[in-house]
């Protein structure tokens, strides 16, 4: 085992500290799709029940992962994944969550992704109630091979929409925080039409500044939008770990994100890195991230692979074997991430609860954990 490099020690209040879980569509649809009313406020319960006595106060949850909503929305329509049998929920999921969270002392963040709208590839599946089937004909929302159906992030209406759909949470639930995934550009072509007509009407900037324009645009109106609304709510965004792939792939800007208090009042990284990972080591990963950050108003939140517990690690060089061989990374990142923030989340709930993603070191992963977090 390779021994963790330090950082320059903070005093950390743990009292403060954020102790995020994911919970993905994908745990909703094995919770609470095709179960009954009492069935799945009864395993929501049972998710809340884990994470109290794990000792967690943060559930991310993703509200909306396709143009759709896990709640009663004017504008999107019921997601799939928490439907009875085809039939809408005879009860408020996010509304339950949300009462039933903060009667545990967890706050709850509202995890939304801006442009996915199918992981299909078929336009006919788009419904004529989700609003994504409005921009289909001014191919505004496209099939992107392999990936699945997208609206153009270039599209003022696009980004009003997801606006829109945010400030219906807000003005609707008692909702702690609003999360963006890390999926902001789709891909290299979405937007070729609405460039074009940039540049025909004088716009000078490069496709790439373009890109990462209509990004910052974006983050900073939603942000606005939301404080408008309720100064209490925070606002933030979950990026690749990979800070060059924020910029060359999703034409993310973070440094200027983080460079002053008009964005985001956190930044959650994926950096799902261990310590030995030969081309992003974990802690030079942390620092690179925290240097990032101008304000002092941001919080650094890092997002931790809890998936990754007792798995080869395939990208990671050197260190493909160190979640097999090491069963306490979780608890030493932690330790790490004290040094100069109070505050982390895992990915995702499934990985640390489910019988059916557990492994051999899941157990003594979360216990070691446990320890710090008592």
């Amino acid at each position: 085992m390779i021994e963790d490099k330090q950082i320059t020690e903070k005093v950390i209040n743990t009292n403060s500290e954020t102790r995020g879980v994911f919970l993905s569509y994908m745990e909703l649809g094995e919770y609470l799709k095709d179960k009954t009313e009492t069935e799945s406020k009864k395993n929501i319960i049972e998710i809340l029940e884990n994470l109290k006595k794990y000792n967690f106060n943060l559930l991310i949850v993703q509200v909306r992962a396709f143009s759709d909503a896990i709640y009663d929305s004017k504008i999107f329509p019921y997601a799939d994944y928490v439907k009875n049998n085809g039939k809408n929920p005879n009860y408020d999921v996010l509304k339950y969550i949300i009462d039933e969270a903060h009667k545990r002392k967890i706050e709850v963040y509202s995890w939304i992704n801006p442009y996915r709208v199918s992981t299909s590839d078929d336009l006919s599946t788009i419904s004529k109630n989700n609003p994504a089937y409005n921009f289909i004909e001014d191919k505004n929302v496209s099939v992107i091979d392999g990936k699945g159906i997208y609206y153009n992030p270039a599209c003022t209406e696009v980004q009003e929409l997801i606006i829109n759909g945010i400030k219906e949470i807000i003005e609707n639930y008692e909702i702690d925080g609003i999360e963006f995934d890390d999926y902001f550009y789709p891909d290299d072509s979405i937007d070729k039409s609405s460039y074009k007509d940039y540049k025909s009407l004088g716009g000078t900037l490069s496709l790439k500044d373009y890109r990462y324009n209509i990004i910052l645009s974006l983050i900073k109106n939603t942000y606005s939008e939301i404080k408008k609304l309720n100064k209490n709510v925070l606002f933030g965004i979950s990026p690749e770990g990979n800070i060059d792939n924020n910029y060359n792939s999703h034409y993310l800007d973070v440094k200027t994100i983080l460079s002053n208090s008009d964005y985001v009042d956190f930044i959650m990284p994926q950096i799902y890195f261990g310590f030995e990972n030969t081309k992003r080591p974990f802690v030079d990963t942390l620092n690179s991230w925290s240097e990032l950050i101008k304000d002092d108003s941001i919080n650094l939140i890092p997002a931790l692979a809890f998936y990754k517990v007792g798995t080869y690690d395939q990208y990671a060089g050197e260190g493909s074997f160190e979640w097999i061989n090491n069963s306490d990374i979780i608890s030493r990142q932690v330790k790490q991430i004290r040094n100069i923030t109070n505050g982390f989340s895992l990915f995702r709930y499934d990985f640390l609860f489910s019988d059916k993603k557990r492994n051999n070191n899941t157990e003594y992963e979360l216990n070691k954990l446990n320890e710090l977090l008592k």
